[in-house]
Parts: structure tokens; C-alpha cells; sequence
């Protein structure tokens, strides 16, 4: 089974957290396989196809950022799904 969504980001990572975020809102999707389910990102203006293991989001997610340009970009994620934003 798969499910679609369209979202406009500026990274990959952001275009899964905003899929994400959006597939929560909908109580039709009961359990989408978050903790072990794939994420097929499809760029746009230049056909781009990527797949994200959510164990492998999950784990960049948690890790802390190295640069204030990573550590900005993963609060943004987690504001987007909803989560703590930690400094």
C-alpha cells in the first residue's frame, strides 16, 4: 500500500518530516509503518527520486547537529512534526 502527498521543502530530510506531518493529520491512515517504512521523495523542477529508511530519519533526527546550519535544519524538522526543539 502507498500514500501520497505533496510538499514543497528546501531539504530532503524537511520534505519527509512535512509527508510525515501530513499523513499524522489524516485519522484515515491508521499505522503507516513509521518505525520501518520507506519515504519516496520525487523532486519536482528536476525529476529527483529518493528513498529514506524512517529508522535512518529517526537517527539523523536524534543525533545533534555539528554546525549551527545542521542544528537549525533539525529544529525546523522538529517543529514541523511536532516535536520538542532542543537548542
Amino acid at each position: 500500500m502507498s500514500h501520497i502527498v505533496e510538499v514543497t521543502a528546501a531539504s530532503l530530510y524537511e520534505a519527509v518530516a512535512q509527508g510525515l506531518a501530513a499523513f499524522r493529520g489524516n485519522e484515515w491512515i491508521a499505522d503507516f509503518g513509521e518505525r520501518f517504512g520507506v519515504v519516496r521523495v520525487s523532486v519536482a523542477e528536476v525529476r529527483v527520486e529518493h528513498e529514506v529508511k524512517l529508522k535512518d530519519f529517526t537517527t539523523w533526527l536524534e543525533r545533534s547537529g555539528r554546525s549551527p546550519r545542521e542544528i537549525i535544519e533539525r529544529q525546523k524538522i522538529r517543529a514541523i512534526l511536532g516535536m520538542p526543539v532542543t537548542r
